[in-house]
């Protein structure tokens, strides 16, 4: 009898745990694809990913906008939002945010778009509230703040902050390029990578009224171009790719005033290499004891290990990504595989990730689009 009432427990357990996980992501595993739509692509696009086998389905284009080059998920997975990384916009000399309502098999609806009140928008994302959308337009390096409505519409901007100065390689670091915007885990402050000044700009954040108060600056050594930046799962520690220089930072955080300290600087090449590429993508293993690195020209995805403790990294594996200009990606809800985006050759390939080493191995399943730059499970 109580092998039969633990039978019925096990059932019970494993029942509600898919039945938790549906609610938490109604959309099972679909995947949207963010493109550049100057090489044949239309704008966004829907796929079905295995996780069991791996197999990534096409479903086809879900929405039609121009160069939706990053995406954001809303924390209800109700909504997705792009970044139009365009210099005119609907007549403007801007770039634009799309926001869409996710439905079922993929589609999305178009709910609105807004100015992103500058051109060449590179990133967008919501803060951890889920209620302000920040944008990073790199052309001319600066941040702007959009509240959402609570049907999922973009506002006015409530914020813009623009950023001044250069950096010391004249072709790429002419004017600030403003990259990325990464939120603190307890939301009270916004930190942006800015490649054109090497620094990485650190802004209180009001959440109720989604302005920017005065940041500071947290300079990085000339030349490195930062890029993107992630926090551990602890919020204790922060690591930055820097683009120029294919090199990762590692930071102690103190919540208190967001103030960050150099732990460590780490090359995302094994050691000896001597070609030309540039970084990209930065991302954690959902278990949080790995961390990866995208390289472009190098066109590999590099391995670390993670001292959970410290912070610090060491370098595992150096794999190739079976493309050129692996420029984002992403791994799938369950950890088991990492689906890279190779921008110039046209596809999206799908690696094994070994639980327990954090190594990557091909899997052999691959999809054809055009110019895709961006992977997002909602």
């Amino acid at each position: 009898m109580s092998k039969v009432i633990l039978g019925i427990s096990l059932f019970a357990a494993i029942f509600l745990s898919i039945f938790s996980c549906a609610q938490a992501n109604p959309h099972g595993n679909i995947v949207y694809v963010g493109t550049y739509t100057d090489h044949g692509s239309k704008g966004i696009y829907a796929y079905r990913f295995n996780p069991v086998t791996g197999k990534f389905s096409s479903l086809g284009l879900a929405a039609e906008t121009p160069s939706p080059s990053f995406l954001a998920i809303s924390p209800d997975h109700k909504f997705l939002y792009a970044a139009n990384e365009v210099s005119s916009f609907n007549g403007q000399p801007t770039g634009g945010v799309s926001a869409y309502a996710i439905h079922a098999a993929g589609k999305l609806t178009l709910l609105n778009q807004v100015s992103s009140k500058s051109p060449g928008p590179a990133f967008v994302t919501l803060d951890r509230s889920g209620k302000n959308i920040l944008v990073a337009n790199y052309t001319l390096g600066n941040v702007a703040v959009f509240p959402v409505k609570s049907d999922g519409q973009v506002g006015e901007a409530t914020a813009f902050v623009q950023h001044h100065g250069s950096g010391i390689n004249k072709d790429r670091q002419q004017g600030p390029h403003a990259h990325m915007v990464q939120m603190s885990p307890d939301n009270r402050f916004a930190l942006v990578a800015d490649l054109g000044i090497d620094q990485i700009l650190i802004y209180p954040f009001d959440a109720r009224k989604g302005t920017l108060g005065e940041g500071h600056a947290v300079k990085i050594t000339a030349g490195s171009g930062p890029r993107h930046l992630i926090f551990d799962a602890s919020g204790k520690f922060l690591y930055l790719i820097n683009e120029l220089s294919s090199t990762i930072n590692v930071f102690s955080y103190s919540a208190n005033d967001g103030s960050l300290a150099e732990l460590q600087t780490i090359s995302s090449f094994p050691k000896g290499f001597a070609g030309k590429s540039t970084a990209a993508e930065i991302s954690f293993h959902p278990s949080g004891k790995f961390l990866y690195a995208s390289n472009r020209g190098d066109d590999s995805i590099a391995v670390f290990a993670i001292n959970k403790m410290k912070g610090t990294l060491t370098f595992l594996q150096n794999v190739s990504t079976q493309g050129k200009t692996p420029r984002h990606f992403t791994f799938d809800p369950s950890g088991k595989w990492l689906l890279v985006a190779n921008q110039d050759s046209d596809n999206i390939v799908i690696f094994r990730v070994d639980p327990q080493t954090g190594r990557l191995n091909p899997s052999g399943q691959s999809a054809t689009l055009s110019s895709p730059v961006c992977i997002k499970f909602p």
